[in-house]
């Protein structure tokens, strides 16, 4: 073959392998494209994903919100919840339901919110015997309190109160401490259960008022502890001022005592304990609103708000102040460092007054 006929032969198999080449870019083109089309839909997708998450936080909340009471109605902590549950629903534009889930001290009704969708439809009222003292007292808790939940805003704080029924036969805290010392393990206090503030606020007193010998009866809540009071079959209760008020106006308990530095502007005929010689007792519940972790920043500052601009409402303050409470308010990071800042405090004085879960003496 001559070179301009191989010359030729080569040139009229270009177009041949042109032709293989455009077919192959056209293919190759055609999936790039569909490759396109189809990160396009993605995109489109995660997009419209986004923009439906953002738009369900920002109508939040679009139907009730539950509001987990940890402890049995009539109880401090159902008081306060009630009160500020009215408000809300005007504020929210949707009810604010209460729900009591009583038990254990108040672990499984913090126990249900902590393992519910954080979506902002399940609060927990929660005090410092769910997220401080019970932690403190009892590391194997169900949940993890400082891990599991958000907390969204410290709500109030309240002193206790010491009261024994209006027929026991002691009138003052020093007459009670007398009795106390005389019958060693004759007599017994009630508490809302193991763990919680009312237990652990009077294990301190037993061991502030010089290691006495009272045996321990745990309740499902403070309400039920009052009736056996109130019948004589207990001695005292360390009860928070809130929800013992009713009862002593109703002359079926008397106080005795309040924790605290100062006397309590709802109780101030009765005496802190300080007063009387028995010093360490100023101690005092919190109480404030969490929410399972993982709470949509969003939703989370809309409650902080709401619950800040309730606290604020007059109504709300005289409602909460005649009952005995202290409305506080404030930001997430301020209510969470309160919360560990009572837990550490409650481990260093269990350990070191020797308290364990199971006390009964």
């Amino acid at each position: 073959m001559s070179h301009s006929n191989s010359r030729r032969t080569i040139i009229g198999a270009l177009p041949l392998l042109t032709g293989v080449g455009a077919s192959t870019r056209t293919a190759g083109l055609s999936a790039f494209a569909g490759g396109l089309a189809s990160l396009a839909g993605g995109l489109s997708a995660l997009a419209t994903t986004g923009m439906s998450a953002v738009q369900a936080q920002s109508s939040w909340p679009t139907k009730p919100v539950r509001l987990v009471i940890p402890f049995p109605a009539g109880g401090a902590t159902d008081i306060i919840g009630r009160t500020l549950a009215a408000r809300l629903s005007m504020s929210l534009g949707q009810q604010v339901v209460i729900e009591n889930k009583p038990g254990a001290g108040g672990v499984i009704g913090a126990d249900a919110v902590a393992k519910s969708a954080p979506d902002g439809y399940s609060i927990v009222l929660a005090t410092g015997s769910t997220h401080s003292v019970g932690p403190a007292l009892n590391p194997k808790l169900p949940y993890q309190a400082d891990k599991d939940f958000l907390p969204i805003v410290h709500v109030a704080t309240a002193p206790s109160v010491m009261v024994t029924g209006a027929s026991f036969p002691v009138n003052h805290i020093k007459e009670m401490v007398d009795l106390l010392k005389r019958s060693p393990g004759k007599y017994n206090f009630g508490s809302s259960g193991i763990g919680t503030y009312p237990h652990l606020s009077a294990e301190m007193f037993k061991w502030r008022a010089g290691g006495l010998f009272v045996v321990h009866i745990p309740y499902r809540g403070t309400g039920l502890v009052i009736t056996d009071l109130v019948a004589g079959q207990i001695a005292f209760l360390m009860d928070s001022v809130v929800s013992a008020q009713s009862h002593i106006r109703d002359g079926k308990i008397k106080p005795l005592a309040v924790t605290g530095t100062k006397r309590s502007q709802s109780l101030p005929q009765v005496p802190t304990f300080a007063e009387v010689g028995i010093d360490g007792m100023n101690i005092s519940n919190w109480f404030g609103m969490l929410g399972p972790a993982g709470i949509p920043a969003e939703i989370a500052a809309r409650i902080n708000r709401e619950v800040n601009a309730a606290l604020k409402a007059p109504d709300v303050i005289e409602r909460l102040t005649r009952a005995g409470a202290e409305p506080i308010g404030g930001s997430p990071e301020a209510f969470k460092s309160v919360i560990r800042s009572e837990y550490e405090n409650w481990k260093a004085l269990i350990a070191r007054a020797g308290i364990k879960a199971e006390s009964g003496a």
